[in-house]
């Protein structure tokens, strides 16, 4: 897949989400001349401890797109355990293709070229709503959504206060 065809890919996909927005999030290009790095805002879901945050995220596409995942990483504070200290949301379906050399998840649980920007957004919004801390990219996160619940919920409500003050 050369980059001219990832690059009409994602005009389709952006158009689409244009033209009918799903809810809880949207999405647009950082810079309108590059088609490879979107702008992503993430309304927290319902009835989760990230419930009325707006999270925002850079999602930066790979020339070959979509025979390789993009990378997603929130430029807003977030705590939680699939999310590293950067910002990087670590979910099997941005891993690359193929076998895991960790042997921890399965081939079809990996990326595909078949997931779109609005796939991928709705798994991240699936991850707010239910962590999994058996393979934590935030160990400190993980523990804390483990073992001490409240002050997990802490330090999730300061970052939904802080993306509500950025508004």
């Amino acid at each position: 897949m050369s980059s001219t065809q990832a690059s009409l890919l994602l005009q389709k996909q952006l158009k689409d989400l244009c033209r009918h927005p799903v809810d809880g999030f949207s999405a647009g290009l950082v810079n309108e001349n590059n088609v490879f790095e979107w702008s992503v805002s993430i309304i927290g879901p319902p009835e989760t401890l990230y419930e009325g945050g707006f999270f925002n995220a850079i999602m930066s596409f790979p020339p070959n797109y979509p025979l390789s995942p993009p990378t997603v990483r929130f430029t807003s504070e977030m705590w939680h355990p699939n999310v590293y200290a950067d910002g990087k949301v670590c979910i099997s379906i941005l891993h690359p293709p193929g076998d895991d050399p960790n042997g921890y998840e399965l081939a079809s649980e990996r990326w595909s070229p078949v997931h779109t920007v609005e796939s991928i957004v709705l798994s991240i919004i699936s991850m707010l709503s239910s962590p999994n801390d058996e393979s934590p990219a935030n160990i400190e996160a993980a523990k804390e959504w483990r073992e001490n619940r409240s002050e997990f919920r802490k330090k999730v409500s300061r970052c939904v206060r802080q993306s509500q003050e950025m508004l």
